[in-house]
């Protein structure tokens, strides 16, 4: 059973960091369109609560958690940013919810 979860995260986790490729394709790369990426993401974790598959994998890889590391170490008002952004955003989502 460990190998068949492992699998749905993994397979969830190519379509979310596919679909950050796409928006990033789309808005461009840099700071904002990760920040706006981690913040959409936390937020639809707060608000539909999902399971292995949609959290874990698809919301997993579609945020960026090392990609803001390496970025946050050379600006921290973009790691406070990031930081008040995404709980902030799964606050509001996780409120919405109820």
């Amino acid at each position: 059973m460990l190998l068949v979860d492992a699998a749905v995260v993994g397979a969830g986790a190519l379509l979310g960091a596919l679909a950050r490729f796409a928006v990033g394709e789309f808005l461009g790369t840099g700071p904002l369109p990760l920040l706006g990426i981690n913040i959409l993401g936390s937020f639809l974790m707060g608000l539909l609560r999902p399971g292995a598959f949609w959290g874990r994998g698809v919301l997993g890889g579609f945020t960026s958690f090392s990609a803001f590391a390496h970025l946050a170490s050379a600006a921290p008002a973009y790691l406070v940013a990031t930081v008040v952004g995404c709980v902030g955003a799964w606050l509001l989502g996780d409120r919405w919810a109820r």
